[in-house]
């Protein structure tokens, strides 16, 4: 069914029918992310034989299909231009595809005035071999990552991709298998239901990354709705367009398999960006530290002196607490909050405590009551 034009685009539900048509009719700044999976046009000339003279099952479809370069680009724009009408100012995209049309992918988004934030590979750990032995194995493709435009701030939950990542920073490099064994959806005949369906891992990284629970992500050329299905468990909204009716009636059927996870499951680590913001200034009105205490860098080389309207003082330089850290070290900036300590109980703690305890006083946090400066 196709949808209507309205204040807010309805969610969690498959529209059959042309893409471009479909989103002409989604309102505009309905959308908080948009993932797209477009044709590849991969160009074949003839089937794609193994060396035993067996035919591959590749991608010869139909909607793989295009006259010309100049035929596939219009294409592009004219569905890219939609998707950047119904995002929301602060909304992004990610594009995924192959070296045959990635690149002519990348030139439309950067014309069309989306800001590229990333491209990230997926290496697949089981690529299909190349058969004829003239090229490399294609062992991965590409995703490029934009916002709707150079002032948007999308949504990157870094902490979270950095704690599934075993606490260090996740790589543009992503190693995941291809969508294969029970995942792989299977027609009546036994083939594979659509030819490029992308493994669930894929989607769940990306939408952990970029969306937050409740999001609506828009799913352009919908398929056998991969992204609908880990939208469902993610607890995001989703859209897909899809103009083929049989995979449509696929991915409605696993989609309504799926259970969404249950919402304590699905929250991620807090950003400290994200947070209230607590000056240190305040932690001197509300008395954590007085006028005239001391701090110390973490190995009491440098002792600086607390003032009454927030600043410190050391070494006849005076400012706050990160431009007076960066001074001590001869560096151009400074995490003042990691930087300082104050002394409690005989030991040396940083004085990012004390705006936590200040943040629980003034009903910011939960986090529990701890030892006061000395």
């Amino acid at each position: 069914m196709v949808m209507r034009s309205s204040k807010a685009a309805s969610a969690n539900r498959i529209i059959v029918g042309d893409c471009i048509a479909a989103l002409k009719k989604l309102p505009d700044a309905s959308v908080d992310l948009v993932f797209a999976d477009p044709p590849y046009n991969l160009q074949l000339a003839s089937d794609l034989m193994r060396p035993n003279n067996t035919r591959v099952d590749g991608v010869d479809n139909e909607w793989d299909k295009f006259d010309s370069f100049a035929v596939y680009d219009r294409f592009s724009n004219a569905w890219l231009a939609e998707c950047r009408r119904v995002l929301k100012p602060d909304g992004a995209i990610w594009v995924i595809g192959s070296y045959h049309n990635i690149f002519r992918l990348g030139v439309s988004l950067q014309d069309l005035g989306f800001w590229i934030q990333n491209d990230v590979i997926w290496r697949k750990v089981n690529p299909m071999p190349n058969f004829r032995g003239k090229r490399f194995t294609n062992a991965h493709e590409t995703l490029i990552w934009a916002t709707r435009d150079q002032r948007s701030r999308a949504t990157f939950n870094y902490e979270s991709l950095k704690a599934l990542n075993d606490d260090l920073q996740m790589r543009s490099d992503w190693l995941i298998p291809i969508c294969s064994g029970p995942e792989r959806l299977k027609d009546d005949g036994g083939r594979k239901a659509h030819p490029t369906q992308k493994p669930e891992a894929l989607l769940q990284r990306v939408l952990l990354a970029t969306t937050k629970p409740g999001d609506v992500v828009l799913d352009p050329f919908f398929g056998t709705g991969t992204t609908g299905a880990v939208a469902k468990q993610l607890g995001r909204s989703f859209i897909g367009i899809e103009r083929d009716p049989d995979y449509a009636k696929a991915a409605e059927e696993r989609i309504a398999r799926v259970t969404p996870l249950p919402l304590t499951a699905l929250e991620t680590v807090r950003s400290k960006r994200a947070e209230p913001r607590v000056p240190f200034g305040q932690i001197v009105e509300m008395k954590l530290l007085t006028p005239g205490a001391t701090l110390l860098d973490s190995r009491k080389r440098i002792k600086a002196e607390v003032k009454a309207d927030g600043t410190l003082t050391w070494g006849g330089n005076q400012g706050s607490i990160h431009r007076l850290g960066a001074i001590a070290q001869g560096k151009s900036a400074c995490n003042g909050w990691t930087y300082w300590h104050f002394e409690a109980e005989g030991k040396l703690k940083p004085i990012d405590l004390l705006r936590e305890e200040a943040k629980r006083q003034l009903g910011l946090s939960s986090t529990p009551t701890l030892v006061a400066a000395e």
